[in-house]
């Protein structure tokens, strides 16, 4: 079974072709050290829910939209030494996402699979 980090954002609606930019350079970097597959996505049905929600999660704020992005690898040791190298690939040095949504308000984690169909 493949090993899943899943991530939860909220960007504002001013930044989305920044982060969509952001994003695709960072894809390629994953992919380019082994993961199985990297998908980001735009919150396009995911109303503000009374007690949880996506947006609620994140806190998004009106001119915000949520994004849900996950990363797929082989195992969880494969995706241990992949964010290693990820993390120290000098074209994502920086802080230039600062730019692009509040990094504090992200959620993540990561996931065993238990069920592929």
């Amino acid at each position: 079974m493949t090993y899943v980090d899943g991530f939860i954002v909220a960007v504002p609606k001013a930044n989305i072709e920044a982060y969509k930019a952001m994003a695709k350079a960072a894809g390629a970097v994953w992919m380019e050290h082994g993961a199985l597959a990297y998908t980001e996505c735009l919150a396009d049905d995911a109303p503000y829910g009374e007690v949880t929600s996506f947006p609620r999660s994140v806190q998004a704020k009106d001119d915000e939209t949520v994004v849900f992005s996950w990363i797929t690898y082989k195992s969880r040791a494969e995706r241990d030494a992949i964010v290693a190298k990820v993390m120290a690939d000098p074209r994502l040095q920086g802080d230039a996402w600062k730019q692009v949504f509040d990094g504090k308000r992200m959620i993540y984690g990561g996931f065993e699979t238990f069920l592929e169909m």
